[in-house]
């Protein structure tokens, strides 16, 4: 997606060998126009697939996601990485290591949201390692339900995130993907969406 590339190459900043902060339009401050232009390309991607639900988890990937269920015109779930005292039965839940944080977290979803009646899209607003998207399909599975693809708004495609989840057989997604960081510059490979 150029726009998106763009705005990476504008106000993205590389730090060390494989962390680039996008916190001007992503993962702190939120460009909402950005983020309906995500949620549009993503949403025409998957109009065919029979998407019931979109799944993320907190908190960069909400924003984009709801942009995505908002032109699919389905519900929205976030994954809640801190268990709150409402949240007392019936809860589906993963282990989630996180790359930036150097932590893992349970993550839960109330599963009363998703059944095996649901076909879900699974959006993040990044890919690396693959164990955030992995935690979601872990929990989306013990509901029962159908995963039609994980949509990714930025892949670092010189880890191994993309390889995990296509080998449990799940379409990926990735409106930018980095092939590498050259001397603190993004290089971009072919987008596929």
């Amino acid at each position: 997606m150029k726009l998106l590339e763009d705005r990476i190459l504008k106000d993205g900043n590389v730090l060390g060998e494989n962390i680039l902060k996008v916190d001007s339009f992503l993962t702190h401050q939120v460009d909402y126009e950005l983020m309906q232009e995500i949620g549009k390309v993503f949403a025409e991607a998957y109009k065919n697939a029979g998407i019931t639900k979109v799944v993320t988890i907190e908190a960069s990937g909400i924003a984009p996601a709801i942009y995505v269920a908002q032109a699919l015109d389905v519900p929205m779930i976030f994954a809640k990485k801190h268990k709150n005292i409402t949240m007392t039965e019936g809860i589906l839940t993963a282990e989630v290591y996180s790359f930036t944080k150097q932590v893992t977290s349970t993550v839960s979803i109330a599963s009363k949201f998703l059944s095996e009646n649901d076909t879900v899209l699974v959006v993040d607003d990044f890919l690396a390692n693959g164990q955030a998207a992995k935690g979601l399909l872990e929990i989306i599975s013990q509901a029962g339900a159908k995963v039609a693809g994980i949509g990714i708004v930025i892949e670092k495609s010189f880890q191994n995130g993309r390889k995990l989840l296509e080998d449990a057989g799940v379409a990926v997604t990735s409106l930018a993907r980095i092939k590498a960081f050259e001397e603190g510059k993004v290089k971009f490979m072919e987008a596929d969406a």
